[in-house]
Protein backbone atom coordinates (compact mmCIF):
# COMPACT_ATOMS: atom_id res chain seq x y z
CA UNK A 1 0.00 0.00 0.00
CA UNK A 2 1.07 3.64 -0.55
CA UNK A 3 2.31 5.26 1.70
CA UNK A 4 -0.30 8.96 2.94
CA UNK A 5 0.78 12.41 3.84
CA UNK A 6 -0.10 12.51 7.29
CA UNK A 7 -0.80 16.61 6.70
CA UNK A 8 -3.41 15.43 3.17
CA UNK A 9 -4.88 12.85 5.94
CA UNK A 10 -5.49 15.73 8.49
CA UNK A 11 -7.23 17.66 5.75
CA UNK A 12 -9.20 15.45 4.36
CA UNK A 13 -10.64 14.81 7.60
CA UNK A 14 -11.04 18.10 8.76
CA UNK A 15 -12.97 18.67 5.55
CA UNK A 16 -15.06 16.01 6.48
CA UNK A 17 -15.83 16.67 10.35
CA UNK A 18 -16.93 20.66 8.53
CA UNK A 19 -19.48 18.75 5.74
CA UNK A 20 -21.10 16.32 7.95
CA UNK A 21 -20.49 17.04 11.70
CA UNK A 22 -18.82 14.04 11.69
CA UNK A 23 -17.04 12.73 15.01
CA UNK A 24 -13.00 13.23 14.83
CA UNK A 25 -11.91 10.00 16.87
CA UNK A 26 -14.28 7.98 14.37
CA UNK A 27 -12.79 9.48 11.26
CA UNK A 28 -8.78 9.15 12.54
CA UNK A 29 -9.19 5.81 13.63
CA UNK A 30 -10.92 4.47 10.79
CA UNK A 31 -7.82 6.47 9.05
CA UNK A 32 -5.22 4.66 11.12
CA UNK A 33 -6.98 0.91 10.54
CA UNK A 34 -5.90 0.91 6.98
CA UNK A 35 -2.10 0.79 7.51
CA UNK A 36 -1.55 3.37 5.11
CA UNK A 37 0.06 5.79 7.88
CA UNK A 38 3.19 4.28 9.60
CA UNK A 39 5.83 5.06 12.74
CA UNK A 40 5.81 8.59 13.49
CA UNK A 41 3.18 9.70 10.65
CA UNK A 42 0.24 7.65 12.47
CA UNK A 43 0.55 10.00 15.65
CA UNK A 44 1.21 13.28 13.31
CA UNK A 45 -2.03 12.46 11.89
CA UNK A 46 -3.57 12.78 15.22
CA UNK A 47 -1.73 15.42 16.93
CA UNK A 48 -2.95 17.89 13.51
CA UNK A 49 -6.35 17.10 13.60
CA UNK A 50 -6.59 17.27 17.63
CA UNK A 51 -4.60 19.90 17.73
CA UNK A 52 -6.59 22.13 14.75
CA UNK A 53 -9.64 21.12 16.39
CA UNK A 54 -8.85 21.86 20.22
CA UNK A 55 -7.27 25.28 19.04
CA UNK A 56 -9.69 26.47 16.26
CA UNK A 57 -11.03 29.60 17.78
CA UNK A 58 -6.82 30.54 18.20
CA UNK A 59 -6.31 29.40 14.81
CA UNK A 60 -9.24 31.74 13.52
CA UNK A 61 -8.26 34.85 15.64
CA UNK A 62 -4.76 34.68 14.47
CA UNK A 63 -5.47 34.15 10.95
CA UNK A 64 -7.95 37.68 11.11
CA UNK A 65 -4.82 39.13 12.34
CA UNK A 66 -2.65 38.23 9.26
CA UNK A 67 -5.54 37.64 6.44
CA UNK A 68 -6.50 40.01 3.98
CA UNK A 69 -9.62 38.15 3.98
CA UNK A 70 -11.29 37.72 7.07
CA UNK A 71 -12.12 33.95 8.23
CA UNK A 72 -16.13 33.67 8.12
CA UNK A 73 -15.23 35.07 4.26
CA UNK A 74 -12.86 32.07 3.00
CA UNK A 75 -13.50 28.93 1.60
CA UNK A 76 -13.58 26.11 3.76
CA UNK A 77 -10.73 24.40 1.98
CA UNK A 78 -8.62 27.24 2.20
CA UNK A 79 -9.92 27.72 5.44
CA UNK A 80 -8.85 24.38 7.13
CA UNK A 81 -5.07 24.52 5.10
CA UNK A 82 -4.47 28.05 6.85
CA UNK A 83 -5.51 26.30 10.20
CA UNK A 84 -3.30 23.22 9.28
CA UNK A 85 -0.43 25.28 8.60
CA UNK A 86 -0.55 27.91 11.55
CA UNK A 87 -0.99 25.43 13.93
CA UNK A 88 2.15 23.62 12.97
CA UNK A 89 3.74 27.21 12.98
CA UNK A 90 3.04 28.81 16.80
CA UNK A 91 1.74 24.96 18.15
CA UNK A 92 4.32 22.26 16.75
CA UNK A 93 8.32 23.52 17.71
CA UNK A 94 9.23 20.59 16.27
CA UNK A 95 7.81 21.09 12.77
CA UNK A 96 10.58 23.47 10.83
CA UNK A 97 8.46 26.18 9.97
CA UNK A 98 9.55 26.25 6.32
CA UNK A 99 8.14 22.60 6.35
CA UNK A 100 4.55 23.59 7.46
CA UNK A 101 4.49 26.62 5.12
CA UNK A 102 5.67 24.32 1.91
CA UNK A 103 3.80 21.33 2.90
CA UNK A 104 0.45 23.42 3.29
CA UNK A 105 1.35 24.99 -0.13
CA UNK A 106 1.92 21.87 -1.83
CA UNK A 107 -1.45 21.18 -0.61
CA UNK A 108 -3.07 23.94 -1.48
CA UNK A 109 -1.77 23.67 -4.78
CA UNK A 110 -4.32 20.56 -5.11
CA UNK A 111 -7.41 21.20 -2.82
CA UNK A 112 -7.33 25.02 -3.09
CA UNK A 113 -5.10 25.97 -6.48
CA UNK A 114 -6.04 29.68 -6.77
CA UNK A 115 -5.32 30.16 -3.63
CA UNK A 116 -2.03 28.78 -3.00
CA UNK A 117 0.17 32.58 -3.24
CA UNK A 118 -2.76 33.93 -0.72
CA UNK A 119 -1.93 30.66 2.00
CA UNK A 120 2.22 31.33 1.03
CA UNK A 121 1.40 35.08 1.86
CA UNK A 122 -0.41 34.35 5.29
CA UNK A 123 1.89 31.50 6.54
CA UNK A 124 4.63 33.94 6.05
CA UNK A 125 3.71 36.63 7.75
CA UNK A 126 2.51 34.34 10.45
CA UNK A 127 6.04 33.20 11.50
CA UNK A 128 7.41 36.85 10.86
CA UNK A 129 5.24 38.36 13.10
CA UNK A 130 4.87 35.40 15.60
CA UNK A 131 6.35 37.58 18.56
CA UNK A 132 3.49 41.03 17.92
CA UNK A 133 0.62 38.80 17.90
CA UNK A 134 -2.22 41.40 19.76
CA UNK A 135 -4.53 39.74 21.71
CA UNK A 136 -8.22 41.44 22.72
CA UNK A 137 -6.93 43.57 25.69
CA UNK A 138 -7.47 41.55 29.27
CA UNK A 139 -8.86 44.02 31.17
CA UNK A 140 -11.54 45.65 29.11
CA UNK A 141 -12.64 42.93 27.21
CA UNK A 142 -11.25 39.27 29.83
CA UNK A 143 -14.18 37.18 27.99
CA UNK A 144 -12.52 38.25 24.11
CA UNK A 145 -8.87 37.84 25.40
CA UNK A 146 -9.35 34.30 27.11
CA UNK A 147 -11.74 32.96 24.08
CA UNK A 148 -8.83 34.44 21.80
CA UNK A 149 -6.25 32.97 23.99
CA UNK A 150 -7.61 29.50 24.74
CA UNK A 151 -9.53 28.60 21.81
CA UNK A 152 -12.94 28.68 23.32
CA UNK A 153 -16.29 29.94 22.59
CA UNK A 154 -17.46 33.49 23.97
CA UNK A 155 -21.19 31.99 25.48
CA UNK A 156 -18.98 29.43 27.10
CA UNK A 157 -16.27 31.28 28.49
CA UNK A 158 -18.76 33.58 29.80
CA UNK A 159 -20.73 30.53 31.11
CA UNK A 160 -17.10 29.03 33.32
CA UNK A 161 -16.89 32.61 34.66
CA UNK A 162 -20.45 32.51 36.73
CA UNK A 163 -19.93 29.01 37.74
CA UNK A 164 -16.29 28.92 38.76
CA UNK A 165 -15.54 32.81 38.95
CA UNK A 166 -13.05 35.36 37.59
CA UNK A 167 -10.07 33.86 39.71
CA UNK A 168 -10.82 30.70 38.21
CA UNK A 169 -12.24 30.33 34.63
CA UNK A 170 -8.83 31.06 32.89
CA UNK A 171 -7.35 28.08 34.23
CA UNK A 172 -10.18 25.93 33.30
CA UNK A 173 -10.76 27.62 29.99
CA UNK A 174 -6.75 26.40 29.28
CA UNK A 175 -7.34 23.30 30.89
CA UNK A 176 -10.31 22.41 28.19
CA UNK A 177 -8.21 22.96 24.95
CA UNK A 178 -5.22 20.78 26.33
CA UNK A 179 -5.19 16.78 25.33
CA UNK A 180 -6.46 14.77 28.51
CA UNK A 181 -4.71 12.41 30.42
CA UNK A 182 -4.87 8.19 29.57
CA UNK A 183 -6.73 7.24 32.55
CA UNK A 184 -6.64 2.92 33.25
CA UNK A 185 -9.43 1.33 35.64
CA UNK A 186 -7.80 -1.43 37.62
CA UNK A 187 -10.13 -4.70 36.86
CA UNK A 188 -9.32 -5.93 40.38
CA UNK A 189 -11.47 -9.35 39.56
CA UNK A 190 -8.03 -9.85 38.13
CA UNK A 191 -5.41 -8.22 39.59
CA UNK A 192 -4.48 -4.97 42.30
CA UNK A 193 -3.90 -2.03 41.24
CA UNK A 194 -0.19 -1.56 43.07
CA UNK A 195 0.90 -5.07 41.11
CA UNK A 196 -0.72 -3.67 37.51
CA UNK A 197 1.41 -0.72 38.24
CA UNK A 198 4.26 -2.74 38.54
CA UNK A 199 3.66 -4.61 35.53
CA UNK A 200 3.49 -1.29 33.80
CA UNK A 201 6.68 -0.35 34.88
CA UNK A 202 8.03 -3.14 33.85
CA UNK A 203 7.26 -2.90 30.51
CA UNK A 204 8.71 0.71 30.68
CA UNK A 205 5.46 2.68 30.67
CA UNK A 206 5.46 5.69 33.38
CA UNK A 207 2.51 5.34 35.18
CA UNK A 208 1.00 6.29 38.67
CA UNK A 209 -1.79 5.96 40.91
CA UNK A 210 -4.85 8.36 40.26
CA UNK A 211 -5.69 11.46 43.12
CA UNK A 212 -9.12 10.18 43.77
CA UNK A 213 -10.03 6.41 42.25
CA UNK A 214 -8.67 3.46 44.30
CA UNK A 215 -8.96 1.77 40.88
CA UNK A 216 -7.12 4.60 38.59
CA UNK A 217 -4.16 4.63 36.78
CA UNK A 218 -2.98 7.45 35.38
CA UNK A 219 -0.26 6.84 32.12
CA UNK A 220 2.53 9.57 32.25
CA UNK A 221 3.69 8.54 28.69
CA UNK A 222 2.11 8.93 25.53
CA UNK A 223 1.01 5.52 24.81
CA UNK A 224 -1.98 3.48 22.79
CA UNK A 225 -3.82 1.74 25.17
CA UNK A 226 -4.01 -1.89 23.21
CA UNK A 227 0.01 -1.51 23.27
CA UNK A 228 -0.15 -1.52 27.04
CA UNK A 229 0.63 -4.46 28.86
CA UNK A 230 -2.56 -6.49 30.28
CA UNK A 231 -4.98 -5.11 28.08
CA UNK A 232 -5.85 -8.36 26.03
CA UNK A 233 -5.75 -10.34 28.92
CA UNK A 234 -8.62 -8.09 30.91
CA UNK A 235 -6.34 -6.97 33.77
CA UNK A 236 -7.78 -3.34 33.02
CA UNK A 237 -10.06 -0.71 30.28
CA UNK A 238 -9.69 2.95 29.97
CA UNK A 239 -11.94 5.08 32.27
CA UNK A 240 -11.74 8.47 33.19
CA UNK A 241 -11.26 9.57 36.94
CA UNK A 242 -14.79 11.29 36.96
CA UNK A 243 -16.65 8.25 35.63
CA UNK A 244 -14.87 5.46 37.77
CA UNK A 245 -16.55 7.93 40.50
CA UNK A 246 -19.39 7.81 39.96
CA UNK A 247 -19.86 3.90 39.56
CA UNK A 248 -18.53 3.91 43.25
CA UNK A 249 -21.14 6.66 44.11
CA UNK A 250 -23.69 4.10 43.36
CA UNK A 251 -22.15 1.55 45.89
CA UNK A 252 -23.63 -1.37 44.80
CA UNK A 253 -23.60 -4.91 47.13
CA UNK A 254 -22.85 -8.38 45.62
CA UNK A 255 -25.53 -10.14 44.94
CA UNK A 256 -27.68 -7.07 44.13
CA UNK A 257 -29.90 -6.07 41.33
CA UNK A 258 -28.22 -3.31 39.28
CA UNK A 259 -29.55 -1.50 36.58
CA UNK A 260 -27.59 0.89 34.24
CA UNK A 261 -29.53 2.80 31.33
CA UNK A 262 -27.30 4.86 28.42
CA UNK A 263 -24.78 2.27 29.80
CA UNK A 264 -22.34 2.22 25.99
CA UNK A 265 -19.87 1.16 25.76
CA UNK A 266 -19.56 -0.01 29.50
CA UNK A 267 -16.80 0.99 31.38
CA UNK A 268 -19.69 1.93 34.45
CA UNK A 269 -21.15 -0.98 33.67
CA UNK A 270 -18.50 -3.33 34.31
CA UNK A 271 -16.93 -1.38 37.04
CA UNK A 272 -19.91 -2.10 38.69
CA UNK A 273 -19.87 -5.49 38.53
CA UNK A 274 -15.98 -5.30 39.79
CA UNK A 275 -17.48 -3.76 42.68
CA UNK A 276 -20.17 -6.49 42.99
CA UNK A 277 -17.68 -9.17 43.05
CA UNK A 278 -19.06 -10.45 39.49
CA UNK A 279 -22.03 -11.94 41.96
CA UNK A 280 -25.75 -10.27 41.32
CA UNK A 281 -27.44 -8.83 38.11
CA UNK A 282 -26.66 -6.00 35.93
CA UNK A 283 -28.98 -4.92 33.03
CA UNK A 284 -26.88 -2.61 30.82
CA UNK A 285 -29.31 -1.11 28.15
CA UNK A 286 -28.93 1.81 25.19
CA UNK A 287 -30.79 2.68 22.07
CA UNK A 288 -28.00 1.63 19.78
CA UNK A 289 -27.52 -1.78 19.62
CA UNK A 290 -23.94 -1.86 18.08
CA UNK A 291 -22.78 0.43 20.85
CA UNK A 292 -24.48 -2.39 23.35
CA UNK A 293 -21.71 -4.91 21.49
CA UNK A 294 -19.13 -2.38 22.75
CA UNK A 295 -20.71 -3.69 26.71
CA UNK A 296 -20.40 -7.35 25.56
CA UNK A 297 -16.62 -7.33 24.44
CA UNK A 298 -15.71 -5.22 27.30
CA UNK A 299 -17.06 -7.71 29.90
CA UNK A 300 -15.29 -10.49 28.08
CA UNK A 301 -12.46 -9.43 28.09
CA UNK A 302 -12.90 -8.31 31.64
CA UNK A 303 -14.19 -11.52 33.00
CA UNK A 304 -17.75 -10.62 33.46
CA UNK A 305 -20.57 -12.76 33.33
CA UNK A 306 -22.92 -10.84 35.08
CA UNK A 307 -23.88 -8.32 32.89
CA UNK A 308 -27.15 -8.21 30.68
CA UNK A 309 -27.66 -6.04 27.34
CA UNK A 310 -30.79 -4.88 26.10
CA UNK A 311 -31.61 -2.33 23.81
CA UNK A 312 -33.99 0.40 25.02
CA UNK A 313 -34.86 4.14 24.47
CA UNK A 314 -34.65 4.97 27.76
CA UNK A 315 -36.85 8.19 27.09
CA UNK A 316 -40.22 6.30 27.28
CA UNK A 317 -41.98 3.89 29.77
CA UNK A 318 -39.49 0.93 30.83
CA UNK A 319 -42.27 -1.29 30.67
CA UNK A 320 -39.48 -4.05 28.54
CA UNK A 321 -37.56 -4.70 31.86
CA UNK A 322 -40.64 -6.74 33.74
CA UNK A 323 -41.99 -5.93 37.27
CA UNK A 324 -38.82 -6.58 39.49
CA UNK A 325 -37.98 -3.25 40.88
CA UNK A 326 -33.97 -2.65 41.07
CA UNK A 327 -31.94 -2.41 44.16
CA UNK A 328 -29.80 0.36 42.07
CA UNK A 329 -30.20 2.50 39.19
CA UNK A 330 -27.33 4.60 37.64
CA UNK A 331 -28.56 6.90 35.15
CA UNK A 332 -25.47 8.84 33.35
CA UNK A 333 -27.82 10.66 31.12
CA UNK A 334 -27.32 11.89 27.09
CA UNK A 335 -25.85 15.53 27.63
CA UNK A 336 -24.70 18.28 26.20
CA UNK A 337 -20.84 17.06 26.64
CA UNK A 338 -20.01 20.42 28.50
CA UNK A 339 -17.31 18.46 30.81
CA UNK A 340 -15.37 16.74 27.85
CA UNK A 341 -14.83 19.04 25.25
CA UNK A 342 -11.23 18.44 25.43
CA UNK A 343 -11.87 14.83 24.74
CA UNK A 344 -14.25 16.39 21.77
CA UNK A 345 -13.43 19.18 20.05
CA UNK A 346 -14.91 19.75 17.74
CA UNK A 347 -18.13 19.20 19.75
CA UNK A 348 -17.57 22.82 21.16
CA UNK A 349 -17.53 24.52 17.93
CA UNK A 350 -21.80 23.32 17.44
CA UNK A 351 -23.19 23.57 20.58
CA UNK A 352 -24.89 26.31 21.40
CA UNK A 353 -26.47 28.46 24.45
CA UNK A 354 -29.55 26.62 24.19
CA UNK A 355 -28.49 23.04 23.91
CA UNK A 356 -27.75 22.36 27.83
CA UNK A 357 -31.81 23.40 28.37
CA UNK A 358 -32.49 21.41 25.53
CA UNK A 359 -31.01 18.33 26.88
CA UNK A 360 -32.29 18.54 30.29
CA UNK A 361 -35.79 18.05 28.61
CA UNK A 362 -34.54 14.87 27.24
CA UNK A 363 -32.74 14.02 30.79
CA UNK A 364 -35.83 14.96 32.77
CA UNK A 365 -37.90 12.12 30.80
CA UNK A 366 -35.49 9.62 30.94
CA UNK A 367 -34.98 10.29 35.27
CA UNK A 368 -38.72 10.09 35.74
CA UNK A 369 -38.50 6.59 33.85
CA UNK A 370 -35.89 5.28 35.81
CA UNK A 371 -37.02 6.38 39.05
CA UNK A 372 -40.35 4.41 38.51
CA UNK A 373 -38.12 1.03 38.40
CA UNK A 374 -36.03 1.72 41.40
CA UNK A 375 -37.15 -0.49 44.61
CA UNK A 376 -38.35 1.75 47.72
CA UNK A 377 -34.71 2.15 49.98
CA UNK A 378 -33.17 2.06 46.85
CA UNK A 379 -30.30 4.31 45.52
CA UNK A 380 -30.21 6.18 42.24
CA UNK A 381 -27.25 8.18 41.16
CA UNK A 382 -28.17 10.57 38.23
CA UNK A 383 -24.72 11.76 36.16
CA UNK A 384 -23.46 13.40 33.11
CA UNK A 385 -20.45 14.54 31.24
CA UNK A 386 -21.38 18.41 31.71
CA UNK A 387 -21.88 20.64 34.72
CA UNK A 388 -23.88 22.92 33.08
CA UNK A 389 -26.65 24.00 36.07
CA UNK A 390 -29.20 23.46 33.87
CA UNK A 391 -28.35 19.90 33.08
CA UNK A 392 -28.04 19.06 36.81
CA UNK A 393 -28.99 20.95 39.46
CA UNK A 394 -31.86 22.63 38.14
CA UNK A 395 -32.95 19.85 36.71
CA UNK A 396 -32.36 17.72 40.48
CA UNK A 397 -35.16 20.62 41.75
CA UNK A 398 -37.22 20.33 39.43
CA UNK A 399 -37.24 16.45 39.83
CA UNK A 400 -37.75 16.02 43.60
CA UNK A 401 -40.08 18.96 43.82
CA UNK A 402 -42.42 16.29 41.79
CA UNK A 403 -41.66 13.36 43.80
CA UNK A 404 -41.57 13.73 46.91
CA UNK A 405 -40.78 9.88 47.63
CA UNK A 406 -36.99 10.94 46.72
CA UNK A 407 -34.86 12.66 48.77
CA UNK A 408 -30.75 14.16 47.63
CA UNK A 409 -28.17 12.34 49.52
CA UNK A 410 -25.46 13.79 50.56
CA UNK A 411 -22.21 12.70 48.93
CA UNK A 412 -19.85 14.43 51.09
CA UNK A 413 -21.48 12.51 54.34
CA UNK A 414 -20.96 9.29 52.72
CA UNK A 415 -17.27 9.55 50.95
CA UNK A 416 -15.98 12.22 54.00
CA UNK A 417 -12.17 11.60 52.77
CA UNK A 418 -13.52 13.45 48.86
CA UNK A 419 -14.70 16.11 50.25
CA UNK A 420 -13.25 18.25 47.87
CA UNK A 421 -15.07 17.25 44.95
CA UNK A 422 -18.30 17.98 46.26
CA UNK A 423 -20.35 21.14 46.24
CA UNK A 424 -21.98 22.90 48.82
CA UNK A 425 -24.96 20.57 48.40
CA UNK A 426 -23.41 17.15 48.17
CA UNK A 427 -22.93 16.35 44.50
CA UNK A 428 -20.09 15.38 42.65
CA UNK A 429 -18.58 17.97 40.80
CA UNK A 430 -15.25 17.16 38.80
CA UNK A 431 -13.52 19.93 37.05
CA UNK A 432 -10.09 19.69 34.79
CA UNK A 433 -8.45 22.09 36.77
CA UNK A 434 -8.61 21.53 39.93
CA UNK A 435 -9.05 17.91 40.00
CA UNK A 436 -7.02 16.84 36.64
CA UNK A 437 -10.54 14.69 35.52
CA UNK A 438 -13.27 15.16 32.70
CA UNK A 439 -16.16 17.99 33.83
CA UNK A 440 -18.66 15.75 35.36
CA UNK A 441 -22.02 16.07 38.03
CA UNK A 442 -23.29 12.86 39.54
CA UNK A 443 -26.02 13.03 42.39
CA UNK A 444 -27.55 10.35 44.48
CA UNK A 445 -31.01 9.54 45.55
CA UNK A 446 -32.48 7.72 47.17
CA UNK A 447 -35.94 6.48 47.24
CA UNK A 448 -38.20 6.71 50.04
CA UNK A 449 -39.59 3.20 51.72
Amino acid sequence: MNRKNPRQSAFEILAHIEKSASFADTLVDRELSTDALHGPDRGFLTELVFGVLRRQGTLDYLIDCWSSQKTAKLERSVLILLRLGVYQIHFLDRVPVSAAVNETVKLAKRFAPRAAGFINAVLRRADRERETIRWPDRESDPVGFLSARHSQPRWLVELWNRQVGPEEVEALAAAMSEPPSLILRTNTLKITRERLLELLANGGVHARATDFSPFGIRILTQTPPLTLPGFQEGLFTVQDESSQLASLFVSPLPGETVLDLCAAPGGKATHLAQLMENRGSILACDRDERKLGLVRETAERLGISTIETRKIDASGPLSDLGDRPFDRILLDAPCSGLGVLRRNPEAKWRLTPEDPARMALLQGAILRAAADRLADGGVLLFSTCSTSVEENEQLIDDFVSERNDFMVEDLQEIFPDLSCLFTDRGFFRGWPHRHGMDGFTAVRLRRRR
